[in-house]
């Protein structure tokens, strides 16, 4: 097979896989929008259980039922949302369902994505990448949690003491700002934990040694505020740094663990008199 035959096959392998992702999240994407969870009580064993059923309604749909309990749980008391444009709140219901999809799909996608890179990985990456595996998406989950349910609403509340202390009349913020730094946010966080997950892999496949990690601690710092300085969308240098620090603490506790895997592996490899004897 030549190079462009080979080519081709990765290319219509990449294309097959793609179209199964999207087989998956576009319904969910079209649920999210067209269905709302209408809660019920149900009676199991004499004990009261909730549920909730789905129910067509494409209007106040999931998306938008998320969107009032993200507005009721981090935003302070006294705050007002603004639809400042026409289709903000269209967009904002579109950005929620993606969200939403791409959580609930999140299996499949990574189902599909490693068996696109399984035939081209080694033994050796193979065994890490199932090793990793479980660790990576529940940090992933953990920060995204983290971030959703204390920092984020946290966030929103020492900023919006800012906007008080100016004496302002009335704090209020457009619906897209708010949701696209509550996503962001929450979800950078989600990004940020997974960086333990990296240092550690890099160093198992033998691309970076531990001592360059702690060498290097410092171009980590700066990466880590530039990285924060991009994925918060405000201007106050707050967020920033309450990104960055957490991620300067995941990048020493990867640092960590990878010098422990090295000498770990150093006791267990024979000595170089004891292959040469005999």
């Amino acid at each position: 097979m030549g190079d462009l035959d080979r080519i081709l096959s990765i290319l219509g392998e990449a294309r097959r896989r793609l179209v199964r992702v999207v087989l998956v999240l576009g319904p969910l994407f079209g649920a999210t929008l067209l269905f709302e969870l209408r809660p019920i009580a149900l009676s199991f064993l004499g004990l009261s259980v909730p549920f909730a059923y789905p129910w067509p309604s494409p209007f106040y749909n999931i998306t938008a039922q998320v969107f009032r309990a993200m507005a009721a749980w981090m935003l302070p008391s006294g705050v007002q949302l603004l639809n400042v444009g026409v289709g903000d709140s269209i967009v904002v219901q579109m950005e929620i369902g993606l969200l939403l999809a791409l959580i609930f799909g999140m299996p499949w996608v990574v189902h599909e994505l490693g068996a696109f890179l399984v035939p081209a990985l080694r033994r050796n990456e193979r065994s890490l990448l199932r090793q990793v595996g479980i660790p990576a998406t529940a940090l992933f989950a953990l920060g995204t949690a983290i971030g959703t349910f204390f920092l984020t609403p946290f966030t929103f509340r020492l900023l919006f003491r800012y906007v008080a202390a100016m004496g302002l009349p009335v704090e209020t913020i457009g619906v897209q700002d708010f949701v696209t730094f509550a996503l962001l946010y929450s979800l950078a966080f989600g990004v940020v934990f997974e960086l333990p997950v990296f240092v550690y892999a890099l160093t198992r496949l033998g691309i970076v040694k531990a001592a360059s990690w702690r060498k290097h601690w410092r171009g980590a710092v700066l990466g880590s505020l530039v990285f924060g300085m991009i994925v918060t969308p405000d201007n106050s240098g707050i967020t920033m740094l309450m990104i960055a620090a957490p991620m300067v603490a995941l990048y020493f506790g990867g640092t960590y663990f990878a010098g422990r895997w090295e000498r770990r592996s150093a006791t267990r490899r024979p000595p170089v008199s004891a292959l040469g004897a005999g």
